[in-house]
């Protein structure tokens, strides 16, 4: 059966005071890299690298992660959408920003996610989540509404999500369960050939879908790659990179 797969790894070197943490991510459509350098409780610098991009101007989006520098030590992933306008950022480099900060804050080395989506089929769907090895999350999901298990019963994966799960889970908890609906829903695009679209959407989500740019982020052909039958290559050329330092 084909899956979505997305995998994200974070190494942190050093601590918040006076440190380094860095992350990969790599899916089906896309490969990222995040580095935050960290000093006295913020974040000193923070660069992007946009190795596999749907859209040609994504790769132009990595100056924009520079603006959450400042930004003080957060204990929630979600939280870092409140240190810049999220909508002009690329979502998956702040998500990736996010946890990278978050596993910083709580004192970790590292941290691995692993998620699987099987295609759908008549709207339904079990998506996986894997951390550091372990089973943490499995939902059935039916049109885009999460049956079970509880607490998410009759949870959906749209507007409000984030909200509820920062309100009645544990915050590693919560942090997972946004890992596990952002993957499910861009799942969806397994379902069309996103070769056929020839730019972004003007939906002003996320950088490349602002209007003033959306007709000139051109889709690149053949960037999206399925890992269906080879999990371990995502973020495989990653590890040496995760590994460096430059404190």
């Amino acid at each position: 059966m084909p899956f979505f797969r997305r995998v994200i790894n974070i190494m942190v070197h050093g601590d918040t005071d006076s440190g380094e943490v860095r992350a990969a991510l790599e899916d089906d459509y896309h490969h990222f890299r995040v580095r935050l350098n960290l000093h006295n409780q913020r974040i000193t610098e923070a660069h992007a690298e946009a190795l596999r991009t749907p859209y040609t101007l994504c790769k132009d989006s990595v100056a924009e992660i520079t603006k959450i520098c400042q930004t003080p030590i957060l204990q929630t992933a979600h939280d870092i959408t409140r240190a810049t306008d999220a909508r002009l950022q690329c979502t998956h480099q702040l998500d990736l920003a996010g946890l990278a900060l978050a596993t910083a804050a709580r004192g970790l080395k590292s941290q691995h996610y692993a998620a699987e989506v099987p295609r759908h089929k008549l709207g339904f769907t079990q998506p996986r989540l894997w951390r550091n090895g372990t089973e943490i999350l499995h939902w059935d999901v039916q049109d885009n509404i999460i049956k079970s298990p509880a607490p998410f019963c009759e949870r959906p994966l749209g507007q409000g999500m984030s909200s509820w799960a920062i309100a009645n889970l544990d915050s590693e908890t919560a942090e997972a369960a946004m890992v596990l609906r952002r993957c499910t829903l861009i799942s969806l695009g397994r379902l069309r050939n996103l070769d056929l679209e020839t730019h972004a959407h003007d939906w002003g989500r996320c950088y490349v879908q602002q209007p003033e740019r959306a007709f000139d982020a051109k889709r690149v052909i053949g960037s999206t790659l399925d890992f269906s039958e080879r999990e371990t290559d995502l973020c495989a050329t990653d590890q040496e990179w995760l590994h460096q330092s430059t404190i």
